[in-house]
This record gives C-alpha cells, structure tokens and sequence, in this order.
C-alpha cells in the first residue's frame, strides 16, 4: 500500500507541474493576449464570419446564458435525432438499430450536461456515428460550455466597473480550439502508440486458445477516450469503461488516464491566480480543494485495501483487499484512488465496479459528488466553490462585524438568496427524486420490484447514488439497477438538467448582480478572502452546508450497511 500510494503521489506531483504553466497559458488565451497557438486565428475569424458572430462585442450575464442555454438546445435537437435514426444511418457496421426515444433522450441529455451516465451498453447500443458524431462532439461542446461557464465567473470578479462578462461564443470556440483539441490530439496520439484501437471496421472475429470463436468490439476509440477524460465527461466507448482493455491496455495508459482527468480541473485553479492577479488566493482554493480530496481518499483506499470483515470471518486471508468488482490489471489500491479522483472531479469515468465497494466508500464517493467541488468538474467545479464562496464570505463578515465584501463588491441579499437556493437545490434534486423511486418500487408500481438486484439498504444507496450522480454530472454507473427504463431515464435527465443548469445560472446571476455595484478598495475593514484562515472557514462551511445534509439521508444507505456488515444490528 505505500508503494502504491507513493506512486500515486507522484503522479499527482506530476499533475500539478504540468497544471500551473498550462493555468498560466488559459489566462493567456482568455485575455486575448499572445500564445502559442495565434496561428489557429484566421480559422476562428472565419468560423465567426460563417456563424455571423461578433467575437468583440462584450455580454452583460444575461446575453451570456441566452447564448449559452439557446445553443444547447440546437446540440440536444441534433443528437436526439441521430440516436433515434442510427440504425438507419451511414457508419453501422455492427447494424446497431436506434435507441427507444426515452434512451435517446436520456443520452442526448446525458452527454449534452457533461454527465455521460450512460443506460446503454457503448459496444452494443451506439453506432460509430453516433459514437463520433454524438457522443465525441457532445462531450467537446459540453467541456467547452462548463469551461467558458466559469471563466465567465472568474472574469466578472476583475476589480472594473464594466458591466460584461465577455462573449460566450468566444470563450466557447476558444476553449475548443485553443485548450481541448490540442490536447486531446496529443492525448489520442500517446493512446494509439500505448495500444488503444481507431478504427472504423466492424467487429473483428478472434480464435481463441480454446478454439472458440469471438466477435471483439473496436472502433474509434483513440478518438473519443481523450475528451472523455480532459474534459470532466466521462462517457466510456464501451461498457466496461476503463476497465476495457481497449480503453485502457496497459499500467502506462492508466498512468495517462491518472493524470488527464486531473490536469485540467486543476490547471483551473491556477488560471484563477494568474487572471485575477491574486496567486494567493488561487493557493487558498488549492488547498481547500486538497484537503477535501485527502479527506475522501483516506476511507476509500483504508476500506477497500482491508478487505471485506464478511470475508474475513470465513477464515479467508484478503491480503489484496477486497478484489471483488476490481480489474486485476490494476488491483486494489489504484483502483480506489482512481474511484477517489472521478467522484471528486467529478469526470464518473471508471475502473472497477463501484457497486462492489465496501460502504465506507460509498459514503465518500456520495459525499464528494454531492459537494462537487473538491476540484469538481472542468468549470463547474469552479461555479460551485463560487457558490460556498459567496456563503462563507458572507457568514463571515457578518460573525466579525464587518460588510461582506468580495474582490471589492459587496455581498447583499440578492446574492445570498441566490447562492443558497442553488445549495439547497443541489441536495433537495436528488433526495426528491430517490423519495419518489423508493414509493415507486416499494408499490411495485409498474413492475419496478425488477429495478433491484440487491435489497435493503444497498439497494437504497443504489437509487440514492444514481440521482445524485446524474445531479452532480458525475455520470459514474454504481450498477446493480435495471436503469434504462422509462421511469429511470427521464427522471434522471430531470435530475442531469437541473444540476447541470441550475449552478450556472446561479453563479451568473450572482456575478451579474456583483458587476452592477461600485467596486470598494479593501480596506482594515475588508475580510481577506486569499488567507488560509479563511480557507479553513470556507471548508468549514462546505462540510456544514453539505456533509451534515446528506449525513442524515446516509443513515438509511451505507451507513446502515456498514453496521449491518460488522453485526451491530
């Protein structure tokens, strides 16, 4: 174990080394200033000049979510239809028919919010064009919005009296043509030479050792696997996910996939630093996104590498841990820290069976896509830590006698009531939604007494843990749930909107409201918010305001669970 948490350390060193010059170059990007890839500007001009776009003309946060929110409704639109058609469209060659239109529009949805919680068996039910067309494109577009999203928010917080936020479509072709397609060709690339197929033949038929005949699934799977990792989405091109030896051939690529998922959500944090010329305050986030990390690592890593108790009473040794649900290739302790990164991103992508952790770790795993800012998503993590900002400051000033005050706007009711209508919201979606499953399949309404393979309180975390994941755009699968159905794939694209939606238009609003006050010099009577003091106190009031919520909702799931395993009950 400390070997591998050596190794892991390592390549979270890594990570960050390669994450502050990359956090030093999106500043460069976003502010217009000369890079490296100036080159790529007559190519932007012209795809401006075709759309009929005004990449100079600045949006008050208004125009900017209109532009956000109406593309978004063109991108949904295109991806319904080709899913509902692709049995009858080109690139088929494993004549894959469409998807049922409840499917269709939960993938749409799905991959639209940057969520990937994929109801459907990538091999099986996606054609390559939608494979590409579909599902690749979406999550470039999707990354793309939640990165513009958030640079919006960083931008609105610049001590000037302008009304603007920037131009969404700039922001949004920017973070595609300067961030994301570069990298994830470099990425692609690395990938194909590690042994990761692309390739648009139809399944290849294998002999294996015993003589029997196999039909092996490819595709182009170099092409999709990049995005899905740098871009916080997480959708894999085959079921198994990660764990797919073509989306993951060896210990090298999965030193790759490590450090992908990572790079970005933390290159953000530094861009916070280098925009707003306040590195300190960029550090201050660091650290309260760490802290939380470590705090969700330590009883993912401890319970998986002890084994399960159940096991162990049998007289079974269980040196490696508890292997049930994990790839062999990677074994226990990998297989938990990767678990521990993609529910704190949350990109949802996966190497093992989450269904098969111990509960201890489906406490954490819950608990960090709920707060989802723990580094978060690529952007959005970003918005939700804005959101505990404004509360911490908040509460803060007002515990000590001073105004609130942040980056020299103050902080008045309308923010507040913002901000905690989007906390609120992003734990009320979710326990809502498994309240109604648990009648629904409790009544056997519609033959929902189906839904379960495990009973009890596993089976409750089994529903809790779908809407939060689908809330919180993390998209991992916790299996054990018969989930593409009608009532499963719209109530989670319910859930996919509303937490994919709901936090931007908060974090605009609130901004919006912040650009429309004088900005106020700090002063003695300023509460710093760039102290680790402060960071203390904000993670104070993320554990407060979203830890001890769901605590009480965990009694009925994993916690209970936890005890019925070591006989307490």
């Amino acid at each position: 174990m400390i070997e591998d948490s050596c190794g892991f350390v390592l390549i979270f060193l890594l990570t960050i080394m390669m994450a502050i010059p990359l956090g030093r170059y999106m500043k460069k990007v976003y502010n217009n200033e000369k890079n490296i890839l100036d080159f790529l500007k007559p190519l932007e001009k012209l795809i401006f000049r075709i759309c009929r776009v005004d990449p100079d003309q600045t949006m008050n946060w208004k125009k900017y979510l209109m532009a956000l929110l109406t593309i978004q409704v063109f991108w949904l639109v295109f991806a319904l239809v080709i899913l509902l058609l692709q049995g009858k469209l080109f690139l088929n060659a494993s004549a894959i028919p469409g998807m049922e239109w409840t499917l269709a529009l939960h993938s749409s949805i799905s991959f639209l919010t940057s969520t990937n919680l994929q109801h459907y068996s990538g091999e099986s039910g996606a054609s390559y064009l939608s494979q590409t067309a579909v599902f690749t494109f979406l999550q470039f577009v999707s990354a793309a919005t939640s990165l513009a999203a958030g640079v919006a928010i960083v931008r609105g917080l610049r001590p000037d009296s302008a009304p603007g936020v920037g131009n969404f479509f700039s922001d949004f072709l920017k973070s595609c043509t300067r961030i994301l397609l570069p990298l994830s060709i470099i990425v692609a690339i690395i990938f194909m030479f590690l042994g990761m197929p692309m390739t648009f033949k139809g399944s290849a038929k294998v002999v294996t050792l015993q003589g029997d005949t196999l039909n092996v699934a490819r595709g182009p799977v170099a092409s999709m696997i990049p995005i899905k990792e740098l871009g916080s989405n997480g959708g894999g091109f085959f079921g198994a996910n990660d764990a797919h030896p073509f989306e993951n051939p060896n210990f090298e690529a999965f030193i790759v996939h490590f450090i992908i998922v990572f790079l970005l959500p933390v290159a953000f944090v530094f861009f916070l630093g280098y925009f707003l010329n306040n590195k300190k305050f960029s550090w201050m986030i660091f650290a309260v996104m760490t802290a939380g990390f470590v705090l969700l690592a330590i009883p993912i890593v401890r319970s998986e590498s002890g084994g399960n108790p159940k096991i162990t009473a049998l007289g079974i040794k269980q040196s490696a841990g508890n292997m049930e649900g994990k790839e062999v290739r990677f074994g226990v302790n990998y297989s938990a820290y990767y678990c521990v990164e993609n529910v704190a991103i949350p990109a949802g992508t996966v190497a093992a069976v989450h269904d098969s952790f111990m509960p201890m770790s489906d406490i954490a795993m819950l608990i960090g896509m709920q707060v989802d800012a723990f580094y978060g998503g690529l952007g959005t993590g970003w918005i939700n830590m804005f959101i505990f900002l404004v509360i911490a400051v908040f509460i803060g000033t007002l515990m000590i006698g001073r105004s609130p005050e942040l980056f020299g706007k103050k902080i008045s009711a309308g923010e507040m009531q913002a901000a905690v209508g989007v906390s609120v919201l992003q734990i009320l979606v979710p326990v809502a939604l498994a309240a109604i499953a648990c009648f629904v399949y409790t009544n056997n309404i519609g033959g929902s007494s189906a839904w379960l393979s495990n009973k009890g309180p596993h089976g409750f975390t089994t529903m809790l843990y779908e809407y939060i994941t689908s809330t919180a755009g993390n998209g991992s699968n916790f299996a054990g749930l018969n989930n593409n159905t009608p009532f499963w794939n719209l109530t989670t694209s319910a859930a996919m909107l509303l937490g994919r939606f709901v936090p931007i238009i908060g974090g605009l609003l609130i901004i919006g409201l912040m650009r429309e006050k004088k900005y106020i010099p700090s002063s003695l009577g300023t509460l710093p918010t760039d102290t680790y003091t402060f960071g203390t106190f904000l993670f104070a009031v993320i554990l407060i305001l979203s830890v001890l919520t769901l605590f009480v909702i965990l009694m009925a799931g994993p916690i209970a669970e936890h005890f019925l395993i070591l006989n307490k009950v």
